[in-house]
């Protein structure tokens, strides 16, 4: 099989298909990619999805080809090296932009966001601009996770809505859908964050920019195959840049209120 060049896309059909469509990012996820996309279409089988895959060594990106290939609902944007998390959702938003889809949502490949609940995250944006679906909020849960790990999430979540003055109890939540509008507003070409502080980056400037966001209670369910692509270093990212912003975010509001006495 030829080797797709960077950045080369696999278009889905032509026709009047659905304008939702979920961008879900790869790296190594071979053995989830083929299972998560046959549940999505059994659970909504009106949404598009285009794989965003960073040049995955596991054949992720031709598998999703030889997926594109069998079903037009599939479409495949093929990126040259791993960038990271964000700068993939990033080039996938734009796509998704470009194509002039109404709603743009996120999922992970590696089947913790359950195709099955998509359809509580598309209920939920009916009146809203942003619905993520949240872990941390009554009747959310989690299944397989390490104490530890359910404890880090936990205190990185309360970290960030501190220092960001956010409302959100899942901040960094990867389980989302976007009104279009959304997105427009939320000058993404200034998005420099790579790795998964993306979310809480784009959480940040939908508060910010005024938009209305909801949080839809799901259970979320540790992978069975592959590895996770959280490391020290991208943790380490995250920690850095929330608090750089809410230095920032305190600034800004010391001078909201001490302009009006000059």
């Amino acid at each position: 099989m030829t080797v797709p060049s960077p950045d080369q896309v696999t278009r889905p059909g032509s026709g009047t298909g659905p304008r939702t469509v979920m961008v879900v990012p790869t790296y190594n996820e071979a053995e989830n990619l083929e299972a998560l996309l046959s549940r999505l279409h059994r659970a909504e089988p009106d949404v598009h999805v285009l794989v965003v895959d960073d040049a995955s060594p596991d054949g992720t990106g031709a598998l999703a080809d030889a997926l594109a290939t069998a079903d037009e609902r599939v479409s495949v944007l093929h990126r040259g090296a791993k960038q990271g998390l964000g700068a993939a959702y990033l080039a996938g938003f734009a796509r998704a932009l470009e194509q002039e889809y109404d709603v743009i949502g996120e999922m992970d490949a590696d089947g913790s966001h359950q195709p099955e609940q998509l359809a509580l995250l598309r209920a939920a944006l009916a009146d809203a601009d942003v619905a993520i679906g949240s872990r941390w909020v009554p009747g959310g849960s989690i299944v397989n996770w390490p104490r530890r790990r359910e404890w880090l999430s936990r205190a990185g979540n309360a970290y960030t809505r501190a220092m960001l003055g956010l409302d959100i109890r899942d901040v960094t939540a990867g389980f989302r859908l976007y009104r279009r509008t959304a997105l427009e507003e939320l000058a993404l070409e200034g998005v420099a964050s790579l790795g998964y502080v993306f979310q809480a980056d784009l959480a940040y400037r939908a508060v910010r920019a005024g938009l209305r966001v909801v949080e839809v209670p799901i259970e979320f369910v540790e992978r069975v195959r592959g590895e996770s692509k959280m490391t020290p270093t991208v943790a380490a990212e995250s920690l850095r840049r929330i608090t750089a912003w809410g230095v920032a975010e305190r600034g800004r509001r010391w001078k909201q209120r001490v302009a009006p006495g000059r």
